[in-house]
């Protein structure tokens, strides 16, 4: 059975939407593989009906004894296994490949961080930033395993001992980068690497835009952290927006060119990802018994150490600016910008668009802001927008 379910998804000759519109008729592949009359095919385009009557099963029965071979489980699209989210958009695989342990898509919050190869520190820290704050709120974090960002945002979920969830455009017995080799082998203990590619197949060029769209076809949300104009990360939002899913973006500054790309996701209407329970929480009501507010229960990465917030309010919001003890240790590492921001926050939470306002400055600028001294450790990201001063 399987055998025939490889055969009909390595058939070149039919695009995927044509495979969905057979399966329609002929839930099993088997049933096409007897057909001896494929003139009855109404269905396809005449010049596309031939392509049934090839019956060599020889690459079939080779990559099915690859999969045995080499530990790699198989899901059709009609599997009960495979998940809902995928098998929703219009050109879902039909075969997918995988090592590990499948986590549950369709009732879990599922996030994808993507961005580029070429990251910024600045890049990789917020990807790291993120996905352990989503892994912190039960979200499960999928990437593409490329060197940059998707590499910063797996290696946190996997050193919070997270699911997560690795898809490649080569075969999943293939360590692309090789670089990540290790990565990949620690991922299969909590979570999977997942492909439509059989085993054994190599990374192409013309593999990752396709990769693309099962990565956001897994995810209820995709956070673009870092990308240039001309991006596979903005590939995967493309294919996020057309499949009616959503998109987050990282803001940045924005006479970087690595973050353009990335910056204009924003301005053309994209959430803007600052911490990543705000991105979780998107899917709250989806999931009412699965997603955490880790700041309930004191777990979220970003605040670990947060010091407990006194409530002598009037105290604190006369605070001089000079009595934090990080200006203190360490002001000749903050801009003239970063001391006025932080001179506007208290350690009671506040609105970002109230300190947008005081800032007097564009949204995106003060956002990056933010995102830096969050990183630094000197600014708390609290949910609903807020933020405050450790």
């Amino acid at each position: 059975m399987q055998a025939h379910w490889i055969w009909f998804a390595q058939l070149p000759e039919l695009t995927l939407r044509q495979k969905r519109i057979l399966l329609e008729t002929f839930p099993n592949p088997e049933d096409l593989y007897d057909l001896t009359q494929t003139d009855t095919l109404t269905m396809l385009p005449p010049e596309r009906r031939w392509a049934l009557q090839n019956k060599d099963m020889t690459e079939a029965s080779r990559i099915l004894r690859l999969c045995a071979a080499k530990g790699i489980d198989i899901l059709t699209i009609l599997d009960d296994a495979y998940p809902e989210k995928l098998r929703q958009i219009e050109d879902a695989p039909i075969v997918l490949y995988y090592k590990g342990i499948l986590p549950d898509f369709d009732n879990n919050p599922t996030i994808g961080i993507v961005g580029t190869r070429k990251a910024s520190a600045y890049g990789k820290n917020s990807a790291a930033l993120l996905s352990s704050q989503i892994a912190a709120c039960n979200g499960i974090v999928i990437s593409g395993g490329a060197s940059g960002i998707d590499t910063s945002a797996l290696q946190s979920a996997v050193d919070a001992d997270s699911r997560t969830v690795a898809v490649l455009g080569c075969g999943v017995d293939i360590a692309y980068p090789p670089t990540n080799r290790k990565l990949f082998s620690k991922i299969l203990q909590r979570g999977c690497i997942v492909s439509e590619y059989p085993p054994q197949t190599q990374p192409k060029p013309w593999h990752f835009p396709a990769r693309n769209r099962i990565i956001s076809g897994l995810c209820d949300g995709v956070v673009v952290v870092e990308a240039p104009e001309r991006s596979g990360a903005l590939s995967t939002a493309n294919h996020t927006l057309e499949q009616g899913r959503d998109v987050f973006a990282v803001p940045a500054n924005i006479d970087v060119v690595s973050c353009a790309g990335s910056n204009r996701l924003l301005r053309d209407g994209a959430q803007i990802a600052l911490n990543g329970y705000d991105v979780v929480k998107t899917y709250e009501n989806r999931y009412p018994d699965v997603v955490k507010n880790p700041e309930e229960n004191q777990q979220y990465p970003a605040q670990a150490d947060a010091p407990a917030q006194s409530t002598d309010k009037k105290g604190i919001d006369n605070s001089p600016l000079e009595h934090y003890h990080f200006l203190n240790d360490g002001a000749s590492q903050l801009t003239p910008e970063e001391c006025k921001l932080i001179g506007f926050l208290t350690r009671e939470p506040k609105p970002v668009d109230i300190v947008i306002a005081q800032m007097d400055l564009p949204a995106p600028v003060v956002l990056e802001m933010l995102t830096n001294l969050s990183l630094k450790g000197i600014v708390l990201q609290h949910s609903g927008r807020r933020v405050s001063v450790k």
